[in-house]
């Protein structure tokens, strides 16, 4: 199927650029963006994936006011135009490319909507690769790009109207493309029970920060004893130097009885070997499994629901009934972070289950004294 795209030379495959250059399933295009008003009291979580081999493009939006998650996700076909990234009443506009969009969700009558502009603060950078292998096959194999960021618009939730003011409202995204598992999980099979066997543990920290002069973006990625999966750490300015922070070194706080990290300490080194040390303590917080796809039981992101369709969800993390599988999930927080003296707001992404011996965990149950 010819695609408006074709008449460029942007290809980047032997077929139109309707196609993916792979006939994997799991392929994916996906977005992620964030915003708060730095309390760590309202949090937004929202973003739209394509899953060109699935047929499907989906999003989601969740709102956090207080304790409760507020919900919508949506599904559809995937049409024949890629650039145009809208599902059901939510829809993503490209004003200027790597620095300007629009986020419009009206679908209030599930409970939440918004009108959004993003506007980067500093250049968007590219992420180190990432690759999971499973014995035999790629797991997972993207790219990616991250940009820090402040919001312009209003948000709509419980009935309650929130105005976005960039000089209060910042936040943080990514786009990435590529494998990883997505839609329904894989048919029975040795592939499959290898997947699920696991291993053991599974430990990821991803911090996007904000300074006034640069950002920084740090992503660890570790097995249960410690080796290092993935290892990127960057600082990047506003005239667009990106800056190595060689390997870095953490150390968390977790509160006691739990896993839930309080605070936190990043030791960094720059490309002249002076050491760079981020603080950072934890607010707010949106489980990414309770509501937005990410592991969530009850819809995963690219499953076909069939054409138009939405629901929405409200969750409690109050609720006796809910608090118990917080844990279990990759858990975005608020970050307010203090730099060599600068004050910074960011992400603080966080998930840590089963062993990790680093941070003391021995098994699935183990928690910090």
């Amino acid at each position: 199927m010819l695609h408006p795209l074709d008449e460029y030379p942007v290809h980047q495959t032997p077929l139109p650029m309707s196609q993916a250059g792979t006939s994997d399933k799991n392929f994916y295009d996906r977005c992620y963006f964030n915003a708060h008003d730095r309390t760590g009291d309202v949090f937004v979580i929202t973003g739209l994936g394509s899953y060109v081999n699935l047929g499907v493009i989906d999003a989601y939006a969740t709102v956090k006011l207080g304790d409760v998650l507020h919900t919508v996700r949506l599904s559809g076909a995937l049409g024949p135009d890629r650039m145009h990234q809208q599902v059901g009443p939510y829809r993503i506009e490209v004003i200027e490319p790597l620095q300007k969009l629009r986020i419009v969700c009206d679908a209030d009558d599930h409970g939440v909507g918004f009108d959004l502009t993003w506007e980067g603060s500093f250049p968007a950078v590219e992420e180190e690769p990432h690759v999971i292998n499973n014995g035999y096959r790629a797991i997972l194999q993207s790219s990616r790009f991250a940009q820090m960021g402040s919001w312009t618009g209003e948000v709509r939730a419980d009935g309650q109207t929130l105005a976005v003011e960039p000089s209060t409202w910042l936040g943080s995204r990514d786009r990435s493309w590529g494998i990883r598992p997505v839609g329904d999980a894989d048919a029975p099979g040795r592939t499959a029970d290898d997947a699920a066997a696991g291993g053991g543990g599974f430990w990821w920290l991803y911090v996007p920060l904000r300074f006034d002069d640069f950002q920084i973006i740090v992503i660890v990625q570790e097995k249960a004893d410690g080796y290092r999966t993935l290892n990127d750490a960057k600082r990047v300015w506003a005239d667009g130097r990106v800056e190595q922070l060689g390997w870095p070194q953490y150390d968390i706080r977790y509160r006691s009885g739990s896993r839930h990290p309080e605070h936190a300490t990043l030791h960094l080194t720059d490309m002249a070997g002076k050491p760079v040390t981020v603080e950072i303590d934890t607010l707010g917080f949106v489980p990414l499994q309770l509501g937005s796809g990410y592991g969530d039981p009850d819809w995963a992101h690219g499953q076909w629901k069939g054409e138009n369709w939405a629901e929405s969800v409200v969750v409690d993390l109050t609720d006796p009934a809910v608090a118990p599988r917080i844990a279990f999930g990759n858990i975005d927080h608020v970050g307010h972070a203090w730099c060599d003296g600068a004050e910074g707001w960011g992400l603080f992404e966080h998930a840590s289950i089963g062993a990790h011996a680093p941070t003391g965990f021995a098994d699935l149950m183990s928690v910090a004294p």
